[in-house]
Parts: structure tokens; sequence; C-alpha cells
């Protein structure tokens, strides 16, 4: 049987972070994704004495549908930026499945260029259930790849139909990945998605596919017109973009880049930093406020039968919120 490895102190995993050493990284990672309570202490303790070399990365949030090829394509672009000696790292969340909890985890397999370089980081974390395509615990994740010094931190969400403004709110550029021939369902739910990106790539726009890809290409700028820019000072291009042969990368760096130029130039850089804190405060609040609920012994005691009374049938689900939140109200 294998050995545990020994754990690791906080100036340990404090000098490991800041000096970017990939596996150092990769257990202060798993330290703030645990549940247990120590290690919460220990990993606010970790994230407030790495907090003062965070910020400074490029944040890019890249989604689209299952099948749009999203791994495949950052593996050519992250390797196309670590050819111009800029440091990548990709979070990589994969949907967790709400009956076993498990996740698929595969992604650092379909990325086996940045997989294996020294300047790279690929991190697949399950979202356990977590709204936006996200992990629990992926701005913190993001700010340990910051103070590693990472130049681009890319967060790849699942794309799976949940509310994806929860990863535009953590990033700065903000790139929707769609389908040659996708064009007809902008009348559906992806058309939440398209309003919030900054970039729209069509993507596997190669060979046999490229007639419908400009197609779709010209059905999104269509649309785009209908919709009011989130960012003043920039209009969202549509671009097209093949992970397999790297056709249109160049381009889409530069649309990248360009955005967070534009937000800069005007002062919105900041004024975006500054929401997506607060709204990372509040996130934490809900979060830590609902496990105190259900940790408390009054509210334990009288949880299982107010629920039951809820599914039964016998009350409504505001009386029984009403009564539990009376009993924690009434304990504290």
């Amino acid at each position: 049987m294998a050995q545990r490895r020994a754990r690791l102190e906080l100036p340990e995993l404090e000098r490991g972070v800041l000096a970017g050493e990939r596996a150092v990284l990769a257990r202060a990672v798993t330290l703030i994704e645990s549940s247990r309570p120590e290690d919460q202490a220990r990993s606010d303790e970790l994230l407030a004495r790495i907090w003062p070399r965070t910020g400074r990365a490029h944040r890019v949030g890249v989604t689209g549908p299952p099948g749009v090829g999203k791994s495949t394509l950052l593996d050519a672009l992250g390797s196309m930026l670590l050819d111009r000696d800029l440091s990548v790292a990709v979070l990589a969340v994969d949907p967790s499945s709400r009956v076993s909890g498990g996740s698929i985890l595969g992604d650092k397999t379909r990325m086996p260029r940045l997989a294996v370089h020294p300047r790279a980081f690929v991190r697949p974390s399950p979202s356990g259930g977590s709204l936006g395509g996200v992990a629990r615990r992926t701005r913190e994740a993001m700010a340990l790849c910051e103070a590693a010094a990472f130049d681009v931190v890319v967060v790849e969400t699942v794309g799976v139909g949940q509310s994806e403004t929860v990863v535009a709110e953590m990033v700065d550029t903000f790139v929707a990945l769609v389908l040659p021939g996708s064009g007809d369902e902008l009348q559906g739910i992806k058309k939440g998605v398209i309003e919030l990106a900054d970039v729209i790539a069509v993507n596997k726009a190669d060979g046999g596919n490229l007639p419908r890809a400009r197609e779709t290409k010209t059905e999104h700028e269509s649309a785009l017109r209908y919709l009011r820019p989130h960012v003043g000072g920039w209009s969202p291009p549509v671009l097209l973009v093949s992970g397999a042969t790297g056709d249109g990368l160049e381009e889409l760096w530069k649309a990248i880049t360009a955005h967070r130029e534009t937000l800069s130039s005007t002062g919105a850089l900041e004024s975006l930093r500054r929401a997506q804190r607060g709204r990372w405060l509040w996130s934490m609040l809900e979060e830590q406020l609902l496990a105190e609920l259900r940790r408390h012994p009054t509210v334990r005691k009288r949880l299982a039968s107010i629920e039951r009374a809820v599914m039964d049938g016998e009350i409504p689900a505001t009386r029984g919120a009403e009564e539990l939140l009376s009993a924690f109200r009434t304990a504290i």
C-alpha cells in the first residue's frame, strides 16, 4: 500500500505556491477544496497569506456545449501562448453526477501538451452540483494560480445549460464557443450565454464544417445587433476557429487581449474586479450561513420532521422554512 504523503505546513504551502511549484500548487488546491473544518481554517489562512500576490493574471472564462471541443481548443491555444513565453493555468470543471457525486475528470488527458509543460498547470475539479458550471472553490483556486504567477488563468466551465452567469462574474473575458450549425439555437437557452459573452468563437470551423461555420458566424453576428453591449466601447466579435488545425487561434487571442485592454483603458477592469470581490463575499456568507444552519443542534432536531411534512404536502415550503429559521434565531 502506498504511503500517505506528509501534510505540508502552511509556510511550506505558501512558499511552494509563490515559487510556482506545480506539485505544491496542486496540493494547495486540494486543501481549499476540502470540506473538513480543520482544512477550511488552514485554507483561509493560506489565502490570506498569498493574497497580496493575486490580481495580476488575465482571467478568461471559456464555455460551450458538450462536444464543442473546449479542451482541444484550450490545449492548442495554451500551447501557442507557451510558445510566446506566457504561463497558463487551466481550471477545468467537470460535471458531477447528482446521483453518485462522481465526475469524469478527463480534461487533463484531453490537454496532453499543457498537462506536461513546466509553465502550465491543468487542474480538473468536480462541479459538485454548483451553479454556473463551476466548482465550489473556483475563485479560491484562481487566486492560488495568480499567486503562483501564471500570466493567464482559464476557467473551462461545464457548459451543460446551467446559469453561466456565475463564471462570467469571476473572469475578465468570457468566451463562448459554439458549434457550426448552432444558429437556430439562439432562440433557446444559449441566448442567455451569448448575451454574457465578450468573444464568440465558432469552433471546428475546418474541412466540411467550414460552410456551416460561416453561416453560423453570420447568424450570430446578426443576433448580436439586437443585444446591448455590457461593456462600453466593446462589441463582441464572432470568430471562426479550429482547435484541431490551429486556424483562427491568433485572431482569438487578439480579441481576448483587446477586450481586456478596453476594460483597462476605460477603468472598467478595476470596477469589474471590485464587484467580483463583493459577490465573492456574499457567496461565502451564504454558504457558511447555510452550513451553520444545518449544523445547529436546535435546527437539526426539527429538520427531519419539517422536511418530511413539506415533502408529504402537509405544510407549504414557506411555512417549513420560517419554522426552521425561527428555531435558529431563537437559539442564537
